[in-house]
């Protein structure tokens, strides 16, 4: 008789719950088995401890028959020590990527790369220290004399109304000093 160690299928729909048979390659998945060797219940945590549930000593008994478990009860069997890994199965190459994907997935890593960089290099080199400005720097300088060092950044220069609204008032007020002086 040919044995096997599988996953047999319990709980309504939705609400899955396997136990861990011994049963005849023959049997159906869900039908006549020899033995009740553990459960599985995939609804629970992976860190679970009642995820897996598994009677050793019977399954050594089993594997000493000849039992061969399938698959997946091998995976669990491994985990607990009791077995090799099964071998990792190739993905077809239809599941693979295509070309336009790997493409782009390389140019993401790229600017990811670029922006750590950027972002590093901006954290290595030394801030700018300002030197506090002799006295006679700190009185005011009429604006005509003065030049600015940079032009102002398009989010720092205020709206073009405010401009014109700024302009007539500054004439006003050199009006009336010119009238007082």
């Amino acid at each position: 008789m040919a044995l096997s160690m599988r996953l047999s299928r319990g709980g309504r729909k939705s609400r899955p719950f396997y136990r861990v048979v011994v049963a005849d390659k023959r049997m159906p998945r869900d039908g006549r088995y020899i033995e009740k060797l553990g459960t599985y219940n995939p609804l629970l945590a992976n860190d679970d401890e009642k995820r897996v549930v598994l009677n050793e000593e019977r399954i050594k008994y089993w594997l000493g028959q000849g039992a061969q478990p399938s698959h997946r009860v091998q995976i669990f069997l491994s985990k607990a020590g009791l077995m090799d890994m099964p071998e990792i199965r190739e993905t077809p190459k239809k599941s693979a990527p295509s070309e336009k994907t790997k493409m782009k997935l390389e140019e993401k890593t790229e600017k990811l790369k670029s922006a750590a960089e950027a972002a590093k290099a901006a954290a290595e080199a030394p801030a700018p220290v300002e030197e506090p400005a002799p006295a006679e720097a700190e009185a005011p300088a009429p604006e005509a004399e003065t030049a600015p060092a940079e032009e102002p950044k398009a989010e720092e220069q205020p709206a073009p109304e405010v401009e014109a609204v700024a302009a007539p008032a500054e004439e006003a007020k050199a009006e009336e000093e010119k009238k007082e002086g």
